[in-house]
């Protein structure tokens, strides 16, 4: 059953970086029509938060692989949330 456990693992490490590049779509999206309008705030700092709760918690169970996953996630998230403040003053 091994096999079965390293494509699980592999499933899960592409997952998570799927999740990452979901991000960038919104990013390009705000960037390019210089607007964050429709956008909430408070639903992309819950994500930061939730990620950053992900993160501390595949540091300190040594599952680094869902620790690299959301931080890859957090950064792609980070853009869009300062973009979202960036545009939201203008």
């Amino acid at each position: 059953m091994q096999w079965l456990r390293d494509i699980i693992d592999i499933i899960f490490a592409a997952g998570l970086f799927i999740n990452a590049l979901l991000f960038v779509p919104q990013a390009t999206r705000i960037f390019k029509n210089k607007t964050s309008e429709n956008l909430s705030l408070t639903m992309f700092i819950g994500f930061l938060l939730t990620q950053l709760a992900a993160v501390l918690y595949g540091f300190f169970n040594n599952d680094y692989v869902l620790a690299f996953g959301y931080m890859l996630s957090m950064v792609t998230c980070s853009v869009v949330t300062v973009l979202i403040f960036i545009y939201r003053k203008k």
